[in-house]
């Protein structure tokens, strides 16, 4: 048996998904959402950050911590196919590994030195749970981390979503102004499972501190209730 590595947690993410539920697929598919790390106590030192703002993007390594399970399977289905094919767990990005490890890029907007919570990373772009620990930080590097010429497997052809969304003014008014692209990206992107297709399902996603209820029918997302 492999014996076990243990990893500190110097980090945890603050984002406005308190669920899975709507979270990107991916890290910077939506730019206008807003989080932030904070940094645990014993590693708020200003000095580990020394020379940081200088980088545009930077990597996050972080744990699926609402994913893990006692065991692995060789396969999973990845939603891209439809939830119905599947393929080798080492060549999709489900949080479903024999270890539960995220990896994202994302775009650092500044840094604070906090008081209290010492100095804080406001990101954009970011895929992550709101509480997700977060167990290293590193900056992505263009000359080395950008491949654009890559083979992208099964996800070739993928596009995207580009649901067009019907978010009635009255409902929108609720949506504090600042997070009002974020979630206008986050639903354009179908927050829904790739293998369903009911037209007259009312889906709840939460927001921060909203509850926004939608149905999908034709490519058209239509919001029907916002409340807190």
């Amino acid at each position: 048996m492999p014996r076990p590595v243990s990893m500190q947690i110097i980090a945890t993410m603050r984002s406005s998904f308190p669920s899975k539920f709507g979270i990107p697929r991916q890290s910077g598919l939506v730019e206008e959402l807003k989080s932030t790390v904070v940094f645990e106590p014993e590693y708020r030192n200003p000095d580990a950050l020394r020379g940081i703002e200088g980088f545009s993007h930077l990597w996050l390594i972080w744990s699926f911590s609402k994913a893990v399970r006692s065991g692995w399977s060789p396969t999973v289905r990845p939603p891209r196919l439809g939830g119905n094919t599947r393929m080798g767990v080492f060549a999709t990005r489900s949080p479903f590994r024999p270890n539960p490890i995220g990896l994202s890029s994302v775009k650092l907007d500044r840094v604070e030195l906090h008081p209290e919570l010492g100095p804080l990373l406001h990101v954009s772009g970011a895929d992550l749970l709101d509480g997700t620990p977060i167990f290293d930080i590193k900056p992505y590097l263009p000359y080395t981390d950008a491949h654009p010429n890559a083979a992208s497997g099964f996800t070739a052809g993928y596009q995207g979503y580009h649901l067009t969304v019907e978010f009635p003014p009255a409902l929108l008014e609720q949506v504090p102004p600042e997070d009002r692209e974020a979630l206008l990206g986050v639903l354009a992107q179908d927050p829904r499972p790739s293998y369903q297709e009911d037209p007259d399902r009312i889906y709840g996603m939460a927001f921060g501190q909203l509850d926004v209820k939608f149905r999908v029918a034709e490519g058209r997302l239509t919001v029907v209730a916002v409340t807190q």
